[in-house]
């Protein structure tokens, strides 16, 4: 019995000078890796993505069309040619799925100023050239409008005065910024209607200030990235030549 009285205790004792101290973090620090062209490379994992490479960079360098001259978002005051092909690149291939998926058309597009990000260049057309036009990730969304939210939209557009790329929208104004016309397929924008407008998630959630596409009737989201939309466009045109027309302008 003692001896068994004996071990507890020196087990007890035991577990006692065993414990640890606690530890608390008092300082972290690092250094900042540059990541640049003078790192070794590492030979095997080279040689393993190498034919994934290749094939990427194939792939964005296959021709799909040519631009006949380089066109810029700066080139315009209130319409660009190349916010117009952008615009109506759109149109032309967003229409037909949102056609067969409603039974409905889209009225017009609203694309932003800010979301060109390159210059069309003369010469040779391919999927990088879209992916340079437009790096984000921005899908197409249909947004259904009352008439009131498209004279917001119409008012907005003349108060900024910036070439925002359009479609199917025609509108004209004065010196005074007073509407002279503003028509949706060549048609006066009528009261108690129900307008189809064709734009990208960044905007119908609010971006560039476009407040006006909530509250909407309906929102149609078609799974379709404008990148997208471009690239197929470009396979159908051969050759872009796209103006500066008369969709947005003022008259003195």
């Amino acid at each position: 019995m003692r001896l068994t009285h004996l071990i507890f205790l020196l087990y007890f004792f035991n577990l006692l000078g065993c414990k640890h101290p606690k530890l608390e973090l008092t300082k972290i620090e690092g250094k900042q890796i540059q990541i640049t062209d003078t790192l070794p490379v590492d030979s095997k994992i080279e040689s393993y993505i190498k034919p994934y490479r290749d094939h990427i960079q194939k792939d964005l360098d296959s021709i799909l069309a040519y631009s006949a001259n380089t066109f810029s978002k700066s080139d315009g005051k209130l319409n660009t040619a190349i916010g117009n092909f952008m615009a109506d690149a759109i149109y032309s291939e967003a229409n037909p799925i949102f056609k067969k998926r409603t039974g409905k058309n889209i009225d017009m597009v609203l694309l932003n100023y800010g979301g060109i990000r390159s210059v069309l260049s003369k010469g040779n057309v391919t999927k990088r050239t879209a992916y340079q036009l437009m790096p984000f990730e921005n899908s197409i969304v249909v947004v259904a409008l009352k008439s009131n939210q498209v004279d917001r939209l119409v008012n907005y557009l003349i108060k900024k005065k910036r070439a925002h790329p359009i479609s199917k929208l025609k509108l004209v104004i004065n010196e005074n910024d007073e509407i002279v016309e503003a028509k949706i397929k060549d048609k006066d924008i009528k009261s108690n209607k129900i307008y189809y407008v064709a734009t990208n998630d960044y905007l119908y959630n609010g971006g560039d200030s476009m407040t006006f596409f909530k509250t909407n009737d309906s929102l149609y989201v078609l799974n379709y990235k404008i990148r997208n939309a471009l690239i197929d466009n470009f396979r159908k045109v051969d050759t872009i030549n796209p103006v500066i027309d008369d969709r947005f302008i003022q008259i003195k």
